[in-house]
């Protein structure tokens, strides 16, 4: 294991998509006796909307969250318990909605839920997002629905869509981007699946067969959208411009396609979503779009246990970036922050790369944030100890997003030695 130095700077590059906690706004004159003020939304009368949770700490406070009404005289109104993971509290007239975990899951999507906790958005093929109050007519529900993103008016129709906006808004003249598609694919089940395809700067399928980086997204409940693929961490622009071809899958698991997909992974976590990415990088080999002897894995969070996952069922990989992920699923449930939220995905060894460390024969690099309290480091270090040829650095003063420039340029430059061997 090697660490870093710690004398750096602050980046701008926004964070991969990966599980945070929840934006906490609490307001000086909400206070609930024996709760933990969350979040807060005003109506135009003075009256708040406040979701309390049980305690500060995400576990247990997130799993027991409560809605209320505080009035302008100081009275509490309590609505009552709201299922797992509430927040993002808006008023619609009078009545209070908000964003929850569609029950019984911790693993299940979010749903639209009123102040009568019934759920709004039942059997919505797509995902909600974000909740915008408007104070003259009724809420803006921000939708994620496969790659795209949509705007509804809740109650009513469809506002807005953005689909692919990189293409034609904020990309100067003399900056390069590699082609980007949209795949649609079905599952060895006949599940309906989709993705991206990045090929290199200047290049197109016909120029292929090129190397490939399969690039998995954190969450798992999170997604790939149609957007413009540049981030802190390996991302599909940035390998673009090394002359490597990327493919972002959208397994099961994730958002965008509704409750039950989203808990298809629910206690079997690496099992179908592995095959749903491996099916999609069948399919880019077929095509002649990758070369099956120059292929490569990479994620972050979520995404980083599913990289070094993928190394326990394959040997097809030539080298693997696994960031800040899981590799020892029981662990995780005891010393991990969201430990109840991870045991509804997997807390057995079964589900653990370190279980199967064995088999792996990729080469594989390991970084982790020395302070990360999302996946403790303890983590990567797990995993380094049972595979004796990886490489580990950690990163002091970082969490599970990293913040300073020169660590991020440091983490970039050992990936592109790395993939360079592709």
């Amino acid at each position: 294991m090697r660490e870093l130095t710690d004398e750096m700077a602050v980046d701008h590059c926004p964070p991969p998509p990966t599980k945070t906690p929840p934006t906490k706004t609490p307001t000086p004159d909400a206070h609930i006796p024996g709760r933990h003020v969350a979040e807060t939304a005003r109506h135009p009368d003075g009256r708040l909307a406040v979701i309390t949770w049980s305690d500060e700490k995400i576990d247990p406070g997130l799993l027991h969250p409560a809605l209320h009404v505080v009035h302008p005289d100081g009275a509490v109104t309590d609505l009552g318990p709201a299922p797992a993971d509430a927040g993002n509290p808006v008023w619609w007239g009078d009545e209070i909605v908000y964003l929850a975990l569609t029950p019984p899951h911790l693993q299940g999507g979010n749903a639209v839920f009123d102040q009568r906790h019934r759920n709004l958005t039942e059997g919505m093929p797509a995902c909600p997002i974000s909740l915008v109050q408007d104070d003259g007519d009724a809420p803006v529900m921000v939708v994620a629905t496969g790659l795209d993103t949509e705007f509804h008016r809740l109650g009513g129709g469809l506002l807005g869509r953005v689909r692919g906006s990189h293409r034609r808004q904020n990309t100067p003249p003399d900056v390069g981007w590699g082609t980007q598609e949209r795949l649609r694919y079905r599952a060895r089940d006949g599940l309906e699946l989709d993705g991206l395809l990045v090929l290199p700067l200047g290049r197109s399928r016909q120029d292929g067969p090129f190397p490939l980086v399969t690039l998995v997204h954190g969450g798992p409940y999170d997604r790939w959208a149609d957007d413009l693929q540049l981030h802190w961490v390996p991302s599909a622009q940035w390998l673009a411009h090394q002359g490597i071809a990327t493919f972002l899958p959208n397994p099961r698991g994730g958002l965008g396609r509704g409750h039950e997909f989203a808990a298809a992974v629910a206690g079997k976590v690496g099992q179908e979503e592995w095959h749903d990415i491996e099916t999609g990088i069948d399919l880019l080999v077929g095509q002649g779009v990758a070369d099956a002897n120059r292929l490569g894995i990479s994620g972050w969070s979520h995404g980083g246990f599913m990289a070094a996952w993928a190394t326990t069922r394959t040997d097809r990989f030539k080298a693997a970036f696994v960031g800040a992920g899981i590799s020892d699923w029981p662990r995780q449930v005891a010393h991990g922050e969201w430990g109840a939220f991870e045991a509804a995905l997997g807390n057995s060894p079964a589900h653990s790369p370190v279980t199967y460390a064995g088999r792996i024969r990729t080469p594989m690099l390991i970084v982790h944030g020395a302070d990360d309290t999302n996946v403790p480091v303890e983590q990567a270090e797990l995993l380094h100890r049972a595979v004796g040829h990886s490489e580990l650095v950690v990163y002091p003063g970082e969490g599970h997003s990293f913040r300073k420039r020169e660590h991020r340029l440091d983490l970039l430059n050992r990936a592109r030695t790395l993939f360079a061997t592709l």
